[in-house]
């Protein structure tokens, strides 16, 4: 690991100060990617930024028409909230199953989305509920942020603050997990709500994607047979030691289907 100098703000002032000043530096949320790339000597920022002491950045919040979450908000957390589970019980069981109990005790969700790993659970759980990602500068739309691989909307002095999860009818959430990180291989996130039908993909491709030509099907005809026939381009898919293009595209419908099965009785 590389020197550098660690900086722990009580302000969200702070940070954005210590953004333009800094050579190179690097938000700590959670650090369950940004510490082990940087003990690897994968990255080397000249300044950490510790966003812990940071008051109103974490928590849960819920009204009657949506779930709110702060940044700093820890993934066992979420997976124990009773708002979540009462409002969003998808988001509850996608955030349980994310890693092991180290990383969900101490990673976060403002971390896992800056991130955006492609292979990440909570990017799905954004795009499939139309989530909005509030940062202190504006809104953006989770349509618009998640741009690719580990890429996001995010500007240079930008901090998420928050993210706002409108509350579905129902909704359901299924992965098949690489049996030792726990990253999504694929996951498939479904929503149901007045908006009409959202289908996200984690896992498969570079970056979570939604599946319009699953949605079109689902909103005519809710339930897993609907999905019979639509497929995923085998040549978008990510191809790796763990599993081939084609392998993924077929389990795209295999959870999908799991979803809504989930959602139908």
């Amino acid at each position: 690991m590389y020197q550098f100098e660690y900086h722990r703000p009580k302000t969200v002032e702070e940070v954005t100060a210590l953004l333009a000043r800094c050579e190179s530096p690097k938000i700590l949320a959670g650090g369950m990617t940004l510490l082990a790339t940087m003990k690897q000597r994968l990255a080397a920022p000249s300044d950490l930024i510790d966003l812990q002491d940071i008051p109103g950045i974490s928590g849960i919040s819920a009204d009657a028409k949506n779930v709110t979450i702060g940044a700093m908000t820890r993934h066992a957390d979420v997976a124990s909230s009773k708002e979540v589970a009462r409002a969003i019980p998808a988001l509850a069981y996608l955030a349980g199953r994310i890693g092991d109990p180290l990383v969900r005790h101490r990673g976060t969700i403002g971390g896992s989305i800056a991130n955006n790993d492609p292979a990440a659970d909570y990017p799905a759980a954004c795009l499939g509920l139309g989530a909005s990602i509030v940062t202190n500068s504006r809104e953006i739309p989770a349509d618009d942020y998640f741009r690719g691989m580990f890429e996001t909307a995010l500007k240079d002095k930008e901090i998420i603050l928050r993210i706002v999860f409108p509350i579905p009818q129902n909704a359901a959430y299924q992965k098949f997990p690489n049996p030792a990180s726990r990253y999504a291989m694929v996951g498939a996130f479904v929503s149901r709500s007045a908006a009409g039908v959202r289908v996200a993909v984690t896992g498969a491709g570079p970056g979570v994607f939604r599946m319009t030509a699953m949605e079109t099907a689902l909103a005519k005809t809710f339930t897993p047979a609907a999905l019979d026939g639509i497929t995923a381009p085998i040549g978008e898919m990510l191809q790796d030691m763990h599993a081939s293009g084609e392998y993924r595209a077929s389990l795209i419908g295999v959870m999908a289907k799991r979803a809504v099965a989930s959602l139908t009785g």
